[in-house]
């Protein structure tokens, strides 16, 4: 199975934010099984006319999001999904609130803020 994709230059999201938003998106919809080996950097960014950079930065948002692992020189692969995901989550999270008490905001403010931020981003 190869990895077909095309980004849109003209798009609101940038390059690489388009490439992670779709294969992570095809990695929990099952449609990238786990183990899948995706196409090398330099790879991905010459079939779709890339800088390598982009393609490599898109790649370490998919690792440190736990959707990929790169085994060295063996490539990269779509990686299990684990409880990665609730766990980052929660941390963030915590992150925003202790942020958020430093500023000075009340639980009810910082609430607000946190609303907003979800609504902005799910719609």
């Amino acid at each position: 199975m190869a990895l077909h994709m095309t980004v849109d230059p003209d798009a609101a999201e940038p390059p690489y934010e388009q490439i992670r938003a779709r294969i992570a998106e095809r990695a929990r919809s099952g449609e990238l099984p786990v183990g899948y080996k995706l196409p090398t950097v330099r790879g991905l960014a010459g079939d779709l006319g890339l800088a390598v950079n982009t393609v490599a930065k898109a790649y370490r948002a998919l690792e440190a999001d736990g959707v990929i692992e790169t085994r060295g020189r063996n490539g990269t692969f779509v990686a299990a999904p684990g409880d990665t995901s609730a766990r980052e989550a929660a941390t963030a999270a915590r992150a925003f609130a202790e942020r958020a008490q430093r500023l000075g905001l009340t639980r009810e403010a910082a609430r607000t803020a946190a609303e907003e931020a979800l609504r902005a981003v799910y719609g």
